[in-house]
């Protein structure tokens, strides 16, 4: 089911299924990738509880063996909407039969939507509900439109650190490191950069990201909360995906035991985890 919320400035639409980010738009454009399925059926996806490909799809708690496609069942299962104003919206999924096979934890996840200004805010929280410890990881997945071509697009990061990044290897982290080659925190875009698959930053301090289109700012994404972060697209898609994680893929040297597994979060019984990003519609004003 679809749902809509919109100010002054903008409009957002979202779906039950995968408590979906579908559209974002202004009067002067539209900024969420569309989903065409000759590149990519999404549009942003919600990662929980792993992001990223487990080893063989598999890992192992408590002495049992589970099974999890990459990034998690929540962007396949419906969402409840449990509140919805004008500018707002909540969306809540919670343990079931079918999560329990494959995840052996009570829990509930709730993402709000919150329009304000020209952003629209993004905010998680993980309830345990469980009697012990509750171990996920959790991210976005956002694609955003690109409405000229892909190589008059940059990207403008917010950081005092040098960029390192760790390739993947059959949707595996590798030991291997490389530095994004930047020019003043500014990366030219271009289809190479991703012939391997999506660039991985592990315990990175990157406050924002901005994309620009032929020198002028098109928008912003804010994720300061967020350790990680993924870039992505797939050759001649006319998007380009910026992802703020809390965990990321499995490593290649991975024990697949799942409290072992880097990055990810630990939640005591009653505990609530709350992370939030926002993107931000820059208008194309000059930069």
């Amino acid at each position: 089911m679809k749902f809509h919320v919109k100010n002054e400035t903008l409009e957002a639409t979202f779906d039950t299924l995968g408590a979906e980010l579908l559209s974002l738009k202004s009067s002067e454009r539209e900024y969420i990738w569309e989903g065409n399925p000759d590149f990519w059926s999404k549009h942003s996806p919600i990662l929980f509880p792993i992001v990223g490909a487990l080893k063989n799809d598999t890992y192992f708690f408590e002495g049992q063996e589970f099974q999890l496609p990459r990034h998690g069942f929540a962007r396949e299962k419906e969402f409840t909407v449990v509140q919805k104003s004008e500018n707002n919206i909540i969306f809540s999924l919670k343990d079931d039969a079918e999560t329990i096979e494959v995840y052996p934890f009570y829990f509930e996840l709730q993402i709000e939507y919150l329009l304000l200004e020209s952003k629209l805010e993004v905010h998680y929280r993980v309830k345990n509900n469980s009697e012990n410890k509750l171990y996920f990881s959790i991210g976005g997945h956002p694609a955003f439109k690109l409405s000229s071509h892909f190589e008059d697009h940059a990207l403008l990061f917010q950081t005092d650190e040098d960029l390192r990044f760790s390739l993947l290897e059959n949707n595996l982290l590798g030991e291997e490191t490389q530095t994004l080659e930047t020019i003043d925190n500014k990366l030219p875009l271009n289809y190479k950069l991703f012939e391997k698959d999506a660039l991985v930053f592990k315990n990175q301090k990157v406050q924002s990201i901005m994309i620009l289109e032929k020198g002028k700012k098109l928008l912003k994404v804010h994720l300061e909360q967020f350790p990680e972060l993924g870039i992505w697209t797939k050759t001649d898609a006319p998007f380009i995906c910026i992802e703020p994680w809390f965990g990321h893929a499995d490593e290649v040297k991975t024990t697949q035991i799942l409290n072992e597994k880097a990055g990810i979060q630990i939640l005591e019984k009653n505990g609530v985890f709350k992370a939030d990003y926002a993107i931000e519609v820059l208008l194309l004003k000059q930069i």
